[in-house]
């Protein structure tokens, strides 16, 4: 009895129209299977394999920029999570390192590489939109990890919270990728001594 209410709960609580085997989890998992394989994420085929029209998961993402959106936001959330878990550091310290584990795997990453070299316009446009799908994202992780360590570590930002992600949000757009849309520049060792000084941290020596 109990397996027959969930199961009537899950089905009512889906959006008219949408199959029982179709999730937007499912669209943005298969995305990311050929996005990690280097291969081009093909709205058709992946609603296709899913049994759905092009239509539906445009309605849910709006458009192949949404769908590729959620698939690097995801990875960008993951990967904070991940370096913030496995952190030493604590503080300032904390976000820089956790910052910095995520630029250098946006700077090495073999198949972000090559999207970027492969769609060099669209990658700007998804990555650092201010109303796109990813930097929205990433601006509240930034934050979330801000908070955390102000609340686990005792720390004190020099600038608004808000304003302190954005502004390292910003500066890891500017040092990684080129401005004139040749792809990603990668320059993670200035960035990291920028981040330096604006979380207020002495350099190395001093």
């Amino acid at each position: 009895m109990y397996h027959n209410v969930v199961t009537t709960a899950s089905r009512t609580s889906r959006p008219p129209g949408r199959p029982a085997s179709a999730t937007r989890e499912e669209v943005v998992a298969l995305a990311r299977q050929a996005f990690l394989a280097g291969e081009r994420v093909d709205i058709q085929s992946i609603a296709a394999q899913l049994k759905l029209s092009r239509a539906s998961i445009y309605r849910w993402f709006g458009s192949r920029d949404g769908v590729l959106g959620a698939v690097l936001a995801g990875e960008f959330e993951s990967l904070i999570e991940r370096a913030d878990a496995r952190r030493r550091e604590s503080g300032a310290r904390r976000i820089l390192s956790v910052l910095d584990r995520v630029n250098r795997w946006m700077a090495g990453n073999e198949p972000f590489r090559q999207y970027f070299e492969n769609e060099p316009l669209a990658g700007l446009r998804i990555l650092t939109s201010s109303d796109g799908p990813v930097q929205p994202r990433i601006l509240v992780a930034v934050e979330q990890l801000i908070t955390r360590a102000e609340e686990q570590d005792g720390y004190t930002p020099q600038l608004e919270r808000s304003l302190l992600a954005y502004s390292l949000v910003r500066l890891g757009e500017a040092f990684l990728y080129q401005d004139n849309v040749t792809g990603l520049r990668g320059d993670v060792d200035r960035l990291h001594q920028v981040q330096t000084a604006l979380l207020g941290i002495d350099p190395p020596g001093n």
